[in-house]
């Protein structure tokens, strides 16, 4: 009898600990972004960030948003840039373009809203957090170029969403045309074949960085009722390039935290007066006042402020 006891306590010990290993082992399953990449055959993905080092990173606690682009979007992105493989991709600038497409939270596509959020890239201009421009009308799709194609991968420490287009750094010029409020700015900026403002402010050297107060489509509707012109193509284009240079300060990446009463704008096409008491303001040389309707939209390049009214020489 004693022999018989012994060897049921031996076999209850037994299924016990065969029990505590099969927990155990279901414990260390993980099921990360980075795991999420890897079971979803978006091997590039992974390349890209194992040799940034952000593994250890993207399998942390988070929660995190990750756009994560497919082996066809990166092989578009390295032929686009003259690289031949991820190895070829400086790691400084590999590193920022993965974070620029990881932002904070864990975010169904249901929460994603037309706007601006911010990823955890950092703008060189400025050393904050890089902008990105998200636009749900007919699907998702960011800084204008690259659109989700599965949404709302499940991970443990947040969620995925699948894109077709690597996002790259944006300058000042990705936001202003991802961005349809300012689609006549655009128009205005591109009128003149002679015209070098897309090159210039999408630059990420000398005269950069840049700050621009960019005016939405109803200030510039406004501003032709105001000149009494009927259509864009109406103003000089004397005037249209002055006014346009009234709008960008070269050298520097002004926030809205830098700016204060009665402060002195100099901008490349004239002197501006910040005011922040009551709301920020731009006053222009002719007593015209905008008011300042969203700030710190940050490229890598330079600042996008939103203004609703054009400011004129």
């Amino acid at each position: 009898m004693k022999i018989y006891q012994k060897a049921l306590s031996i076999l209850a010990l037994s299924i016990v600990l065969v029990s505590c290993n099969n927990n155990e082992n279901e414990t260390l399953k993980t099921n990360t972004i980075v795991d999420v990449a890897v079971n979803n055959n978006l091997s590039s993905l992974v390349a890209a960030v194992t040799r940034a080092d952000l593994a250890t990173t993207l399998s942390g606690p988070g929660p995190f948003t990750v756009l994560a682009p497919t082996n066809e979007a990166f092989a578009e992105f390295l032929s686009a840039n003259n690289f031949n493989s991820i190895d070829d991709v400086p790691k400084e600038l590999l590193t920022q373009i993965l974070l620029n497409h990881v932002i904070d939270g864990s975010l169904q596509s249901t929460d994603l809203s037309t706007g601006y959020a911010n990823t955890k890239a950092v703008s060189t201009a400025s050393n904050t957090p890089m902008s990105i421009y998200i636009n749900t009308n007919g699907g998702v799709k960011f800084n204008g170029l690259s659109s989700v194609t599965v949404a709302n991968v499940a991970a443990d420490n947040g969620t995925v969403h699948v894109v077709n287009k690597v996002i790259g750094l944006p300058s000042v010029v990705t936001f202003a045309t991802a961005d349809p409020n300012f689609s006549i700015l655009v128009q205005a900026l591109t009128r003149e074949s002679s015209f070098t403002y897309v090159s210039t402010l999408s630059s990420e050297t000398s005269p950069a960085p840049f700050t621009v107060f960019a005016p939405d489509n109803n200030a510039f509707v406004s501003l032709l009722s105001e000149l009494n012109f009927q259509n864009l193509s109406d103003i000089p284009t004397a005037t249209l390039s002055s006014t346009l240079n009234t709008h960008v300060v070269a050298g520097a990446n002004v926030l809205d935290s830098m700016l204060s009463d009665n402060m002195t704008i100099s901008t490349l096409g004239g002197t501006l007066t910040a005011n922040v008491t009551g709301g920020a303001t731009l006053t222009d040389s002719k007593n015209r006042v905008s008011n300042i309707t969203s700030t710190n939209i940050q490229a890598n390049n330079g600042v996008i402020h939103s203004i609703n009214k054009v400011v004129l020489e």
